[in-house]
């Protein structure tokens, strides 16, 4: 039999049918889902054991946004940290090394925590309430942050602290009474934090039983290009301070606050840190180039109390504080010796630190902050990067 379709009368089978194989017009195929933006996270792994048989471990955080920062329990160290250049490419731009053993072996402090007390102290002796106390030197005659075993040589206790978006790590550690020289049981915890604006925040705190004095900082050495065997000389650095502390011939400051105009120490606006660091003045001798703390014009406020740019990679960090010091080493004693991931070796200025802190030497110096913490007082402070693009 012959159908004739112009008289057709479809069952509702049939035009269910048509209805869903037959695009309408304007029809348009179903969107594709978006990938979800990658979650934050937190990964942990063994990372040796130390020489007195004390297991260390890592502590990857990463935001969605791709950037990490990988820290050690073996000083707080902070052995990796990856930042977008202006292309969005992630590479590490810290200093550091490939194994527990070379960060025990020799280290100048690679991505360390500094206590009890970060720089010098002169004669590495102080007074607090007429007690005189005797710490060890380490620097010539000074002592230097925290002595020979100070918190860059502990092992830590971590606790993770989970994020969607701002993963942590809590780091504690007690320090006893009479370590290196202190007086007093100090309790002392440090929490990193990776925020997804790709800032990393460093909170310190700390209380004690008996009067002491305290200063903690972060020792990290930054070189924004990613590659370990050019020097910083060509990273742009402003630092929001009219005043710096000159030092003595051992780099204990002379107790003047000295106004850095007219001065190669003069990073009010931005500049190289190449372009004066070799001119002849007495206090670059001293320090084999930029070694000395600047005394911050606003600390605490809502602007970065300094800002470094690599012009080649267009990376910058700002850092933001409420710390009255900035202590801005060039990376002088790098001397070729020491191991870089991958081989080669980490060469003259081929790092740089921002060490927010208190002043040195203030436990001798009436002029500068005080840095006596006693029982029932609190310190806390707290110094972000934030990295970005230029």
């Amino acid at each position: 039999m012959h159908t004739n379709f112009s008289g057709y009368v479809p069952t509702f089978a049939g035009l269910f049918l048509l209805l869903i194989l037959t695009p309408g017009c304007g029809d348009q195929a179903a969107p594709v889902p978006e990938a979800a933006p990658a979650a934050a996270s937190i990964v942990r792994a063994d990372y040796g054991t130390t020489t007195a048989g004390e297991p260390v471990e890592s502590y990857t955080l990463r935001n969605a946004a791709g950037m990490e920062v990988t820290i050690i329990t073996y000083g707080g160290i902070i052995t990796a940290l990856t930042a977008p250049d202006r292309e969005g490419k992630f590479e590490n731009v810290v200093l550091g090394y490939d194994s527990l053993g070379q960060y025990e072996a020799s280290n100048p402090y690679f991505g360390a925590l500094i206590g009890r007390y970060g720089n010098r102290i002169a004669g590495g002796n102080f007074q607090l309430d007429g007690e005189t106390y005797q710490l060890e030197t380490n620097d010539g005659p000074n002592h230097l942050h925290g002595g020979v075993t100070g918190f860059d040589k502990v092992v830590w206790e971590a606790t993770e602290l989970p994020s969607a978006t701002d993963p942590g790590l809590r780091l504690t550690h007690l320090s006893p009474d009479g370590a290196g020289g202190y007086p007093g049981n100090l309790s002392t915890t440090v929490t990193y934090t990776l925020g997804e604006d790709n800032r990393l925040e460093v909170a310190y705190e700390a209380t004690t039983d008996r009067p002491t004095i305290v200063n903690l900082t972060q020792h990290t050495y930054f070189n924004l290009s990613a590659d370990p065997s050019r020097d910083i000389l060509d990273h742009v650095l402003s630092i929001d301070a009219e005043r710096y502390l000159p030092v003595d011939p051992t780099l204990i400051p002379t107790g003047e606050l000295e106004e850095v105009a007219g001065t190669p120490f003069d990073f009010t606006e931005p500049k190289a840190i190449g372009k004066e660091i070799g001119q002849e003045h007495e206090q670059l001798r001293r320090g084999k180039g930029y070694d000395h703390c600047w005394v911050l014009d606003a600390p605490g406020g809502e602007a970065p109390v300094a800002t470094l740019h690599h012009p080649g990679s267009g990376r910058r960090v700002e850092v933001f504080t409420d710390e009255p010091g900035l202590q801005f080493y060039s990376g002088n004693f790098l001397d070729g010796t020491l191991p870089a991931p991958g081989g080669g070796t980490y060469g003259h200025r081929t790092g740089l630190c921002l060490e927010t802190q208190h002043f040195p030497d203030s436990p001798n110096q009436d002029g500068f902050p005080s840095v006596v913490l006693r029982p029932g007082e609190a310190y806390a402070t707290t110094t972000t990067y934030q990295f970005s693009t230029k």
